[in-house]
């Protein structure tokens, strides 16, 4: 079911199968089952899980809470569902640390393991849509991103509406970053079909400055104008 892998880590192996069995029959893949703490590292280390069903009593030097802990700082996108009969106030306030999607009390019902696992599903997938977009974005600074394959400009994640031109300039500007744009170019690629002049184009670079709240866009006498992301900004015209 939309390739989900699951690590079972359980140290009763009836209880395992029987895991193994139920998740199967919800299509979801079975990426393996484990009892000891370095099975369960090794296989989350040679495969694509994406969940771990984690038993706390577990063989090895390691508990539940300690492997999935590891696990969670080799790759924090792995969502962990807890299995245990143990409820006391230690092991509850360690798992919690990890933002499991569940700490299931054994013996558990089939259909809070079905509801859990949906939970967790649903987590991955939002963080995948999420990861997707941050892809195609380029961080100008803590407040300004740009998606280049859209063409919009955010500002503390609120697009910042942008004229045709201006989108145009930007786009130019962020294509060379760190590189001077000269005057031709810019009038050029804005303007191709009628000629322009300086001042044309310093009233873009104005307003494109403004809503970029006078960041970035450098000034290059008698040259043009570039973008620089780092923190050395010129505010001239």
């Amino acid at each position: 079911m939309n390739n989900i892998n699951i690590l079972i880590v359980e140290d009763e192996s009836i209880v395992a199968m029987e895991i193994e069995s139920y998740i199967k029959k919800l299509e979801y893949a079975v990426a393996g089952i484990c009892s000891h703490a370095d099975d369960a590292l090794e296989v989350v280390s040679e495969n694509d899980v994406n969940i771990v069903l984690m038993d706390i009593c577990i063989k090895g030097k390691r508990d539940g809470v300690e492997t999935a802990t590891l696990i969670k700082e080799k790759y924090p996108d792995t969502e962990i569902i807890f299995l245990t009969a143990h409820l006391d106030d230690y092991n509850v306030d360690r798992a919690v640390e990890l933002n499991p999607t569940a700490y299931l009390s054994k013996p558990f019902k089939r259909e809070e393991l079905k509801a859990f696992l949906k939970i967790a599903v649903h987590k991955i997938q939002k963080d995948n849509e999420t990861n997707t977009k941050q892809k195609d974005r380029i961080v100008l600074d803590r407040e300004f991103s740009y998606d280049l394959p859209r063409q919009i400009l955010y500002c503390c994640d609120e697009m910042i509406l942008l004229t045709k031109k201006e989108q145009e300039l930007l786009k130019l500007l962020i294509d060379r970053k760190d590189h001077v744009v000269d005057f031709y170019s810019i009038e050029s690629t804005i303007w191709p079909q009628r000629e322009t002049n300086n001042n044309t184009i310093r009233t873009l670079v104005r307003r494109l400055r403004q809503k970029l709240k006078h960041k970035f866009i450098q000034t290059v006498p008698t040259h043009g104008y570039m973008l620089v992301l780092n923190g050395k900004h010129n505010h001239g015209n």
